[in-house]
């Protein structure tokens, strides 16, 4: 059991058979009445968002989430094959359950898999990824004082908007939380 007066940024915990990441959380100590801790909470089993707010010095579990290194390796219909880096042990996510990872993951790429008790729970991306651009227009002598942008398909399927300068072809490092182009690689 874990205080919620010790909640951190990226704490686990467990609450209502669910488990929850803390996103945000802020002590707020009234002039009138107890003490609470309003929080923002990710649930690790369908990605919602949800501000809870629990009483100062309320106790809630804290889940052990265990990330274990994974390479990907392939696409097969609806799931997709990772295998364990050590043990060479071979599992099998569902798209559904990583829908939007599934942007930025190539074949042969490592990534951190989390589990609780053995349950699946999703894929987590470095920051940034590095992909290769396989569609985009060519770009224009002198559209660069525009400062504008074009779309461009990477290895993935993922489209990003980039600058002019970039050719199909380019290695391009995205960012995996927003989906946005950060620079050449």
């Amino acid at each position: 059991m874990i205080s919620v007066n010790d909640f951190k940024t990226g704490l686990t915990i467990e609450v209502d058979n669910d488990i929850w990441q803390v996103l945000e959380f802020q002590h707020v100590k009234p002039g009138k009445g107890a003490a609470f801790v309003r929080s923002k909470l990710r649930n690790l089993r369908n990605g919602n968002i949800q501000e809870k707010t629990f009483r100062g010095g309320e106790k809630v579990s804290k889940a052990h989430i265990e990330n274990k290194t994974m390479q990907y390796l392939y696409a097969s219909g609806d799931t997709h094959a990772f295998m364990d880096t050590k043990t060479y042990e071979q599992i099998e996510i569902q798209s559904k359950q990583i829908e939007y990872e599934l942007k930025f993951i190539k074949e042969n790429m490592e990534v951190h898999i989390i589990t609780y008790e053995g349950e699946i729970l999703g894929v987590d991306l470095p920051n940034n990824v590095e992909l290769t651009v396989t569609e985009t227009e060519p770009g224009i002598k002198g559209d660069t004082a525009s400062g504008g942008s074009k779309p461009a398909t990477l290895e993935t399927g993922h489209t990003v908007q980039v600058p002019f300068f970039i050719n199909q072809g380019d290695m391009l490092v995205i960012n995996t939380s927003d989906g946005k182009y950060v620079s050449r690689a």
